[in-house]
C-alpha cells in the first residue's frame, strides 16, 4: 500500500523480526545498525536509548503474545538503505533481546526452545518506508514522533540542525557518562541523554550575544550558524572556563548551585573583581535568614542586587486582614500621596514591609502596614 503525504510517498511493508536483527551491532557513538546492515537504527538527530526495563520488556511482551506494535517508520536513502524515523527505542528493545542483551523471567533469547525463537522471529512488524528530501524527512520526523518518549526542545533542533557540529557536540553533552557530565554534574540539572546538557551549554556561550536582527541569540541562531562547523570545541572550552569561574568564585559548594544560570552570570561578571571570601559570608549568612525563601537564588542576588531572586517572605492574608482592620480599612499612606484611595477593601490592600528586609526589617505583624497599590507603587518607586 502506497500513500502520498504532500511531497512524501509512503509505502507499507510487513518485515518479519528475524530480518530485522541481522547483522545487528551497537557501535556506541559509531552508531546503531541492523537489517543486514541497511538500517540506521539510530541516525544523528535520535536520543541514545532511554526505554526503562518495564518499557523494554512490554514491547516483547507484544510479540511474544503476538499483539501488533504500532507501526514503523524508516527513511529511504540512497543506496537500498534506510534509517529509522520512528520506533528506535521498539527496534532496540527487539534486537536487543534477540541478541540476548537482556532476559524476561529469567530466560535470556538463547535460553528459549526453538518453538519460542521461532515464533518471536517470524513475528512481522508494520513498517512505513517513506521516501522524500532531507528537510520532509525531518519534518517528518517531527510531526509522527508523537507517542512515547516526547522528544524535548533540544532534540528537535539537534534534527533540524543536524551536522558536524552536532555530530561532535553530542560526543561532549549528550552521552551517560560524557565529558561534561563529569565535570558538571553538580552544577548543570537534567540529563545529557535528553539533550540538557548541550542546552544549557548553548545557553550559556549566547548569553549576551545578539543575532544579525540585533535581539538576543536563541540557541536555533547558534547552531544555525555553527551547523556545518568540523567541531563544537568552542563549546566545549566555554563550558569549562564557565565551570572553572564558578568554583573560583564559589569554591564552598552547596546543592542551591545546580541548576543557577552560570552562564549568564559569567557572561555579565566575568571581568568583574569579585572576592570569593566575602561572597562567601554573605551567601551563608543568607542561606541562614529564614526571610529567604529562594535559597537558590543567593548566587544571583550577590552579584546582581536584585531582591527579586531571594523570593522574600510575604505577609499571610490573615496577617494582612489583621492589620486592615487595625487600621480601620484605610490605607496607611506613609508619604502622604495625592492619589492615595483612602480607605480600601482587602482585595485592593497590598501588605508592605515598614521597615525592608534591606535594612532588617522582618515579615512580622509589628513590621507590616496595608497600602492601597498606587501607594505601594510609590513607595517602591522611591
Amino acid at each position: 500500500m502506497t500513500k502520498q503525504i504532500g511531497k512524501m510517498e509512503i509505502k507499507l511493508h510487513e518485515i518479519p523480526i528475524r530480518e530485522l536483527i541481522k547483522d545487528y551491532a551497537d557501535n556506541g557513538e559509531g552508531g546503531v545498525v541492523g537489517y543486514g546492515g541497511r538500517l540506521d537504527i539510530r541516525p544523528i538527530y535520535q536520543r541514545e536509548f532511554i526505554y526503562k526495563d518495564k518499557q523494554r520488556d512490554a514491547v516483547i511482551d507484544t510479540v511474544r503474545k503476538k499483539f501488533p506494535l504500532n507501526v514503523l517508520y524508516w527513511a529511504v536513502n540512497d543506496g537500498g538503505k534506510f534509517e529509522v524515523l520512528d520506533g528506535q527505542q521498539r527496534i532496540i528493545s527487539i534486537c536487543q533481546y534477540c541478541t540476548s542483551v537482556f532476559s524476561i523471567d529469567y530466560k535470556y533469547f538463547h535460553n528459549l526452545t526453538q518453538e519460542e525463537k521461532d515464533a518471536i522471529l517470524d513475528y512481522e512488524l508494520m513498517v512505513y518506508h517513506c521516501k522524500g528530501n532531507d528537510r520532509e524527512k525531518l519534518d517528518w520526523f517531527k510531526t509522527i514522533n508523537i507517542a512515547g518518549e516526547k522528544l524535548t526542545d533540544q532534540e528537535l533542533r539537534n534534527a533540524v540542525y543536524a551536522g558536524t557540529w552536532v555530530s561532535d557536540a553530542k560526543g561532549d553533552f549528550s552521552r551517560r557518562e560524557c565529558r561534561a557530565y563529569g565535570l558538571a554534574s553538580k552544577y548543570v540539572k537534567g540529563s545529557p541523554i535528553r539533550q540538557e546538557f548541550l542546552e544549557t551549554a548553548i545557553e550559556w556561550i549566547i548569553a549576551g550575544k545578539h543575532n544579525k536582527d540585533k535581539k538576543p541569540m536563541q540557541i536555533e541562531d547558534y547552531m544555525a550558524e555553527h551547523q556545518h562547523d568540523k567541531n563544537a570545541s568552542p563549546l566545549w572550552q566555554h563550558f569549562q572556563q564557565v565551570i572553572a569561574w564558578v568554583q573560583a568564585t564559589f569554591p564552598n559548594y552547596r546543592n542551591e548551585m545546580r541548576g543557577v544560570p552560570w552562564g549568564e552570570l559569567h557572561a555579565k561578571y566575568k571581568n568583574a573583581s569579585l572576592n570569593a571570601d566575602e561572597l562567601e559570608i554573605e551567601v551563608t549568612l543568607l542561606m541562614e535568614d529564614d526571610e529567604v525563601k529562594n535559597k537558590a537564588g543567593i548566587y544571583q542576588y550577590v552579584l546582581t542586587r536584585d531582591e527579586k531572586h531571594l523570593n522574600l517572605r510575604a505577609f499571610t492574608p490573615s496577617q494582612k486582614r489583621q492589620v486592615l482592620e487595625k487600621q480601620n480599612g484605610k490605607c496607611k499612606n506613609p508619604q502622604n500621596n495625592p492619589n492615595c484611595k483612602g480607605t480600601i477593601s482587602l482585595d485592593e490592600a497590598e501588605a508592605d514591609h515598614i521597615d525592608p528586609w534591606s535594612e532588617g526589617g522582618k515579615t512580622e505583624l509589628d513590621n507590616c502596614q496595608v497600602l492601597c497599590k498606587p501607594c505601594n507603587r510609590r513607595k517602591s518607586d522611591s
